[in-house]
C-alpha cells in the first residue's frame, strides 16, 4: 500500500514537472498571432533609419561585436557565474547570421526568447526586457538589420557549466520567471514618463546590470534597479533608487542628462561598463529620449540599500578607533596630496566636467568599493562622445601604490571633507589587481 502511494505521488510530481516544462517552453507563443507584422505606411528608408536608432538605443552592437571585429558579427564572450556566453552573428549573412530570418522570426526572438528554429534562448540575451517592445519597433529594427553588411562568421557554442549547459532546463526557468508582455502605458502618467519607462525598462534594459539576481540568474524584474554585482568582471552597477548609492532623485535633470549623453557632468563621470554603454548607445539618443529617461529615473521611489557586497563587507577592516582613524587620515591624506590632489583638488572638489568631485560623492561611500578600487588600480577614461570628444583620463596607480597604500588613500577619500564611509583593508584591495580589464 505504501509503495503504491509512493509511486502515485512520484507520478504526480513527474507530471507536474513535465507540465511546467511544457508550459515554459510554449510560454508566449500564443501571443505571436496577436502581434502579426505591422503594415507600416512609413517610407522604407525612414523605417530603416528608425530601426538603426532603436538598435543603438538597445546597444545591440555592444554584445554582438567582438573587439576588433566587424559590427554585429558576434563572437564577443560574456562572462558569468554560469559560464561563458558567446554572442551570435546578427549580420545579414544567410549562412551564419540572420539573413534567412523574417520579421516574425525576429519578433519571436525579442518577444518570446526563441530563435528561428524554436530553440529557447538563454536570458543572457535580455529578452525579458525586449519582450516589452512594440511590434512596430521590432519590425523597424529588423528592417535595419537586413541592411547590415553580411559577414560570414560561424557562431561558437556557449561554454557553460553543468547543469546550465542543458538547454531544456530553460523551460522550467521560463515558467518561473518569464511572462512576455508588450509595454502598456500608464494612464496616470504623462507621455514623457511613459516614453522613459518604455526605454529604461525595455530597450535600454537597465535592469540587466542595475538589478540583483538570484541563484538562477533571475533579477527582480524590469522595475527593480536596486543595484547589482557584475561579479565576473568585478564591477558594481549601483542602485538607481537608493540615496546611499546612485539614486537620482536628488540630482538636477540636466546633470542626469549630461551623464547619459556625454558620460560626464559637473559632478560626476561614468567609467567601466557604463562608459561603454554611453559610448556605444546613449550618446546617439535624441534629447527628447534622454530627457524622458531622466524623468522616469528621477520619479522612481527611493529605498535603502539592502544588499551590500558581501566579499567587501567580510574583508573590510574593523571599525577604527580614534588613534587608528587619525593615523589613516594622516597617511592617507599624504598619499592623496601626492597622487590625487593635482586633479581632484585638495578639498576634493575636482574640476566640473573634467575631473569628478570626490567630496560628497556617494559612489565613493557605498558599501561596495569595487568601482573605485578598479579605477585606482587600473585607471580609466570617461567615454569618448560627441559632447565630450577628448575626455580626461584617470592614470593607473596599481604599479605605484601597494595594497596598504591603496587602502589608506581610499579610506581617506571615503572619510574626508564630510564623506562617511567605512575603512577599507588591504585584503579587500588585492583581488581587484587581477580583475579582467574587459
Amino acid at each position: 500500500m505504501m509503495k503504491r502511494i509512493f509511486f502515485s505521488v512520484l507520478s504526480l510530481l513527474l507530471l507536474s514537472v513535465v507540465g511546467v516544462a511544457v508550459y515554459g517552453y510554449f510560454l508566449g507563443d500564443a501571443q505571436t498571432a496577436s502581434y502579426s507584422k505591422t503594415q507600416s505606411k512609413r517610407d522604407p528608408a525612414a523605417e530603416i533609419a528608425q530601426g538603426e536608432y532603436l538598435a543603438r538605443a538597445g546597444n545591440c552592437i555592444g554584445c554582438h561585436t567582438a573587439r576588433g571585429s566587424a559590427a554585429y558579427a558576434g563572437g564577443r564572450v560574456i562572462q558569468s557565474e554560469f559560464g561563458d556566453f558567446v554572442a551570435p552573428n546578427i549580420t545579414s549573412d544567410k549562412d551564419t547570421g540572420i539573413g534567412n530570418w523574417n520579421a516574425d522570426d525576429f519578433w519571436r526572438a525579442l518577444h518570446n526568447g526563441k530563435s528561428k528554429n524554436g530553440r529557447m534562448l538563454y536570458p543572457a540575451f535580455p529578452y525579458l526586457n525586449y519582450s516589452t517592445l512594440t511590434r512596430a519597433d521590432t519590425d523597424a529594427m529588423f528592417a535595419y538589420f537586413k541592411t547590415v553588411t553580411a559577414v560570414q562568421h560561424e557562431n561558437q557554442p556557449h561554454n557553460l557549466h553543468f547543469p546550465y549547459s542543458q538547454r531544456f532546463l530553460l523551460a522550467f526557468w521560463r515558467a518561473l520567471y518569464f511572462r512576455p508582455a508588450v509595454y502598456q502605458e500608464q494612464a496616470q502618467q504623462n507621455a514623457v514618463w511613459n516614453r522613459g519607462a518604455y526605454l529604461v525598462t525595455g530597450l535600454a534594459h537597465c535592469s540587466a546590470c542595475h538589478s540583483s539576481r538570484n541563484a538562477l540568474g533571475a533579477n527582480g524584474g524590469s522595475q527593480d534597479l536596486s543595484g547589482g554585482e557584475l561579479a565576473m568582471i568585478n564591477w558594481y552597477a549601483p542602485s538607481l533608487v537608493s540615496k546611499q548609492e546612485a539614486g537620482l532623485a536628488h540630482l538636477q535633470a540636466s546633470q542626469i542628462q549630461a551623464l547619459l549623453r556625454s558620460g560626464v557632468s559637473d559632478k560626476a563621470a561614468v567609467f567601466g561598463p557604463m562608459a561603454e554603454v554611453v559610448a556605444g548607445s546613449l550618446q546617439y539618443l535624441s534629447e527628447a529620449d534622454i530627457s524622458a529617461m531622466s524623468t522616469y529615473l528621477q520619479a522612481l521611489p527611493q529605498r535603502k540599500t539592502v544588499a551590500p557586497d558581501m566579499l567587501d563587507q567580510a574583508l573590510a577592516a574593523p571599525a577604527a578607533g580614534k588613534e587608528e582613524m587619525a593615523r589613516i587620515m594622516v597617511q592617507g591624506g599624504s598619499l592623496y596630496t601626492s597622487h590625487c590632489s593635482a586633479c581632484h583638488a585638495e578639498d576634493g572638489s575636482g574640476v566640473a566636467n573634467i575631473y569628478p568631485a570626490l567630496k560628497a560623492n556617494r559612489n565613493l561611500q557605498m558599501q561596495n568599493v569595487a568601482n573605485p578600487l578598479r579605477i585606482i588600480l587600473a585607471g580609466g577614461f570617461a567615454p569618448v562622445t560627441k559632447a565630450n570628444p577628448r575626455p580626461y583620463g584617470m592614470p593607473p596607480f596599481g604599479t605605484v601604490l601597494s595594497d596598504d597604500e591603496v587602502a589608506l588613500v581610499l579610506s581617506y577619500i571615503r572619510n574626508a571633507w564630510g564623506n562617511q564611509g567605512t575603512v577599507i583593508s588591504a585584503a579587500v584591495v588585492n583581488p581587484y589587481r587581477t580583475a579582467p580589464l574587459d
